[in-house]
């Protein structure tokens, strides 16, 4: 790996919690110091910082423990690697009703990230996959999770009013969006019509947690000429894919 934009602190803080999460409520500074080789006065100021955080927690004997913010990331984690999982066993039962291809991504800021696909079974390939990035405004994926998103946050993705454009079909202003967010929370759903693509349209709905948070979304993404023909079917699949992955 290139170390040239190498943070020394941070692997220090790495050494710490790779050590207590052997044995909690082991070690104190002196301990961690003689064996990681940290400087006291260094590591003193790292474990003060980590335990600000809740990286670490500290009891009244000065020995330390892995803290809680380490679970939330583990649950987060691990909610990811299940909901892909999930998603494969679910998503191939669509795809199989539909003939179509079915995807999984979530959102980062004001873009989708592509977390999984199931590709239909045809020579067309769409250009999305696992690990790819797409304006969030011009996708059905994005534009069901941007649903979610309170004004405020909107205002922050969005600052100015034009919208970048990948065809002629695409959003061109941020009012344009906010309107069809409205219409997108009232109806669960959202459709791109060639709007990423010339010739291809999706429909897509959201994966919810328990308190009503979507965490991912789903699509159904399909050739323009037959469109019209799946259009209603593949929106009925897919929310019932959504409810299933909920």
């Amino acid at each position: 790996m290139d170390k040239k934009y190498w943070v020394p602190a941070l692997e220090k803080a790495d050494g710490v919690l790779r050590l207590i999460s052997e044995e909690s409520y082991k070690h104190r500074l002196i301990d961690l110091s003689n064996q990681l080789g940290i400087h006291k006065s260094s590591l003193y100021s790292i474990l003060h910082t980590m335990e600000a955080l809740n990286w670490v927690n500290r009891d009244a004997n000065d020995t330390y423990a892995i803290g809680s913010a380490t679970g939330r990331w583990g649950h987060s984690y691990s909610q990811g690697q299940d909901i892909i999982a999930s998603f494969h066993r679910e998503a191939t039962i669509t795809r199989d009703r539909l003939q179509e291809t079915i995807q999984l991504a979530r959102l980062e800021g004001n873009e989708v990230l592509y977390l999984a696909k199931v590709e239909a079974p045809t020579m067309v390939r769409l250009a999305s996959g696992p690990g790819m990035k797409f304006p969030a405004h011009v996708t059905a994926l994005g534009k069901v999770l941007l649903s979610f998103v309170d004004d405020t946050e909107l205002d922050s993705l969005y600052p100015i009013q034009q919208l970048m454009s990948a065809t002629e079909y695409s959003l061109k202003t941020k009012a344009d969006l906010v309107r069809q967010l409205r219409i997108i929370r009232d109806e669960g759903i959202a459709f791109d019509e060639q709007e990423v693509i010339v010739g291809f349209s999706c429909v897509s709905a959201p994966i919810l947690s328990r308190s009503g948070e979507a965490i991912a979304a789903v699509s159904c993404s399909m050739p323009q000429h037959i469109w019209e023909k799946k259009k209603d079917v593949a929106m009925d699949e897919i929310r019932q894919l959504a409810g299933r992955l909920s």
